[in-house]
């Protein structure tokens, strides 16, 4: 991982409360840029909605290369913070 992005993984615990579509980002793209592909089953229980949203939005960036992932991410935490 870069410099940049472990700064940006910082920068970003230190913003203001973020919408639940914003914070689905930062978890798709941060889990992206550090592990890859999704590698987890996806949540059984219906009413885990939680867990089913973290899936899907991490599972539609399958194919996003780390490094790009993680430009997305540092670019996304420099327009929040703005």
């Amino acid at each position: 991982m870069s410099e940049a992005f472990d700064k940006a993984v910082v920068e970003s615990k230190l913003l203001p409360s973020q919408s639940n579509d914003t914070l689905l980002s930062l978890y798709s793209l941060y889990k992206q840029a550090t592990e890859g592909d999704v590698n987890i089953e996806k949540p059984t229980n219906f009413f885990d909605f939680p867990g089913i949203a973290k899936f899907n939005a991490w599972e539609s960036l399958k194919g996003t290369a780390k490094e790009v992932a993680e430009q997305k991410y540092i670019d996304l935490v420099k327009s929040l913070g703005n």
